[in-house]
């Protein structure tokens, strides 16, 4: 005879069996003490605050505050701690708790970065989502050490003239823009991130310490001409906490390391360390740090030196990218003896100085091609560019000089007025509108025209019409062959150098007086 089960005995067996599981892992339980480290704000600074408590933590260890903003341990006393806010310091207020983070300040790192504006802390400035990232890195980190980089020998074209032909800069190199306000300094790395275009090659632009409406200015140009695509915006405005300004070169070369150890090429611009430089002698001054020279703490050397060093070309075996930077700071009355200056020019590989008073006479851009270098040189240079920079180097400094004496209404022989009308052609050559970089074959027509002659009979209210016509030589008038000679490792040849020499002066026949079309073609 079959029986029933009871009524509720399949819900009597489950209760009983979820009863033994919870009394198998309460007996199975071994409570233990989390100890956690707190701390108390009893001062609070512009962009500082000193700590009591957090006997442990460590330098340069990330801290969070109760409001949820977090600083950096900079000065661990003996009996408090001093933190740089990473916030508004009305943000933080006495009493606030304080947490130790057991870790250190890091940025969000990836391609997912490409085309955004971000702060140093990777919140998105840009009115889009937070970058959905997959790693971060360290903000601080270990240059790349000797055995570990290669040589510089590939260019870096900024599509400049003056800069490409004479004052070259390499893939991996560090070269410093210097000069007084408002004189171009910042155009000249701007035209830079936009002829990378096409050029496979990261950009990341960062600014520190500048006005809103500026940085928004030079933000729209790049979106306008199609170079944001390849670049990373890291962003602090002059109202922003020190503690942001002086970390943002930092967070922002991390941002470039990435895409170098993937073999890549990167472009970084810091706009500029002369705020960087300001916003660390404030913090240090706030945190009680003897001042040295100028109030600037005695480390502020070392603050930029393990900054820059971070950019250099690896060797094939991490891949072979290279992080080329060019540091921008400002002089004042044309003193590039001062303090800050000397220091980045002694860290850096050369300098491209612009002059206010060419910056003033309408010589744009105005550089000083005396008192600028590039300490790589010619070895990351194309061929065809080493074999003229030399003779038009050399013809430049000489009207330079020359033009000295002939203000003076000094008596000049035939020669010295040839150097002189020559050299005011190299200079109406070299001059070339804001966001106009041209291409390399555009560049080389034009210096070989330059080294050949060709304009010297041009009237100088024509030049800008007859460099016009040389641009178009290398599209319209050179064979294939030799267009390829202007990018091969061996360089240009004198028959090339007549043939393109040649094409150019029948381009700029229109534009010369008819005495000297005269005796052209005599």
């Amino acid at each position: 005879m079959e029986t029933k089960p009871e009524p509720g005995a399949g819900l009597l067996r489950s209760a009983q069996e979820a009863l033994g599981a919870v009394a198998r892992a309460r007996s199975a339980h071994r409570a233990g003490l989390v100890t956690r480290e707190t701390g108390l704000v009893h001062t609070v600074s512009t962009g500082v605050a000193r700590v009591s408590g957090l006997p442990n933590v460590g330098y340069e260890e990330l801290v969070r505050f109760d409001s949820g903003d977090y600083g950096i341990a900079f000065n661990l006393d003996e009996d408090d701690l001093g933190v740089i806010l990473l916030c508004d310091s009305s943000r933080i207020l006495n009493g606030t708790e304080v947490r130790r983070t057991y870790r250190v300040m890091d940025v969000p790192v990836g391609p997912e970065l490409l085309g955004r504006v971000i702060d140093p802390l990777g919140n998105p400035l840009d009115g889009g989502a937070a970058p959905s990232t997959a790693a971060r890195l360290p903000i601080e980190r270990p240059a790349p050490a000797i055995v570990d980089r290669a040589p510089v020998t590939k260019p870096l074209q900024t599509g400049i003239k003056a800069i490409d032909a004479l004052i070259p800069v390499g893939r991996g190199q560090r070269e410093l823009i210097l000069g007084d306000r408002q004189t171009g300094k910042t155009a000249i790395a701007l035209d830079t991130i936009v002829n990378q275009r096409n050029e496979n090659l990261v950009c990341i632009y960062c600014t520190i310490g500048q006005r809103a409406s500026s940085v928004a200015r030079g933000l729209a140009s790049l979106r306008e001409r199609g170079a944001f695509e390849h670049t990373v915006a890291v962003v602090t405005e002059g109202n922003d906490a020190p503690g942001l300004r002086y970390i943002a070169p930092y967070a922002a070369t991390s941002i470039g390391e990435f895409f170098m150890a993937q073999g890549q090429d990167v472009l970084i611009v810091y706009d500029d360390l002369t705020h960087h430089a300001r916003a660390y002698r404030e913090l240090s001054l706030l945190l009680r740090r003897p001042p040295g020279r100028e109030a600037y703490p005695g480390d502020i050397f070392y603050i930029h030196s393990r900054l820059l060093e971070r950019s250099t070309h690896l060797v094939e075996a991490l891949g072979g990218g290279s992080m080329t930077a060019l540091p921008i700071i400002e002089t004042e009355a044309e003193n590039i003896a001062d303090y800050i200056p000397t220091n980045l020019i002694s860290i850096t590989d050369g300098q491209i100085y612009l002059s206010p008073g060419l910056f003033e006479l309408g010589v744009l851009p105005a550089i000083d091609i005396g008192k600028s270098v590039s300490r790589v040189g010619g070895k990351a240079q194309l061929p065809a560019f080493h074999q003229l920079a030399g003779p038009l180097k050399l013809a430049y400094s000489q009207f330079e000089e020359m033009e000295v004496f002939a203000r003076f209404g000094t008596r000049l022989d035939e020669r010295t007025r040839g150097i002189i009308e020559h050299g005011k052609r190299i200079r109406a050559i070299l001059q070339q509108p804001e966001f106009g970089p041209l291409p390399v074959d555009e560049q080389l027509a034009l210096l070989v025209a330059l080294t050949a002659g060709v304009f010297d009979a041009v009237p100088l209210e024509a030049m800008p019409a007859a460099e016009e016509a040389v641009r178009q030589v290398p599209r319209a008038g050179l064979p294939p062959a030799l267009l390829a000679d202007l990018h091969s490792p061996q360089g240009l040849d004198a028959e090339g150098r007549a043939a393109i020499a040649k094409a150019a002066r029948e381009a700029v026949t229109r534009f010369l007086p008819a005495e000297a079309t005269s005796k052209a073609n005599a």
